[in-house]
């Protein structure tokens, strides 16, 4: 079994070490490194490009939502979860700008916790369940803000990108996608990110919705 790699951010190291604890003991996941504020979160980003960061916001010397602007400005593929006391509606939005693919609460129960990372590993957003609505909600306020999205033919996918597509509108997971299309799961989530850019869609779910709303899958 192929084992997710996970780097965690925390300025406080026992807990560290309990959520180390927690995910070591799962047969899918394993925890390959450990940093204590956003600057040091992102050199080992850069040498152990991990599949997952769970990060703390407030943390001396950078917190973790500077740190996700850093990493998304070098582009780098790790996928980003922000772990936080906080469940203010302006601390998720903030986090969501700034780059992370998911928000999961302090207080979340370890099984919660489980299933919000190895969503967010396959490619999920883990939101809790309020804060996901309420940002759903915001989304859709600032999209009367702007203009329409650019017509289908200005939609510029690569084969290999529709193909990426097509198998994301059926619900297959990253693994599943790399199997059926023999790529590797790095191309594979590269290919993903590059679609959710071209169709201005915050996530995979969103971005099968846009396509066949506007016939590019047919």
């Amino acid at each position: 079994m192929t084992q997710a790699t996970i780097l965690l951010v925390d300025d406080h190291e026992l807990f560290r070490e309990g959520l180390t604890g927690l995910i070591n003991a799962q047969p899918d996941m394993r925890v390959i490194g450990q940093a204590g504020d956003g600057l040091e979160a992102l050199t080992l980003i850069r040498d152990l490009q991990p599949d997952l960061v769970i990060m703390d916001i407030n943390m001396p010397i950078c917190d973790g939502l500077e740190a996700t602007r850093l990493i998304r400005a070098e582009q780098l593929e790790t996928r980003i979860v922000i772990l936080t006391v906080h469940d203010q509606d302006a601390k998720l939005f903030e986090a969501i700008k700034s780059g992370a693919n998911g928000y999961i609460l302090k207080d979340t129960n370890s099984a919660d916790f489980l299933r919000g990372v190895r969503g967010a590993v396959g490619g999920e957003a883990a939101l809790p369940p309020r804060l996901a609505s309420n940002l759903l909600d915001e989304f859709a306020r600032l999209a009367k803000q702007f203009h329409p999205l650019p017509p289908t033919d200005e939609v510029d996918l690569t084969h290999r990108e529709l193909e990426v597509l097509r198998c994301l509108a059926t619900g297959s997971s990253n693994q599943e996608i790399s199997d059926q299309l023999s790529i590797s799961l790095h191309t594979t989530k590269s290919h993903i990110r590059h679609i959710l850019n071209k169709l201005h869609a915050a996530n995979r779910r969103q971005a099968a919705r846009l396509a066949a709303q506007r016939g590019i899958l047919s």
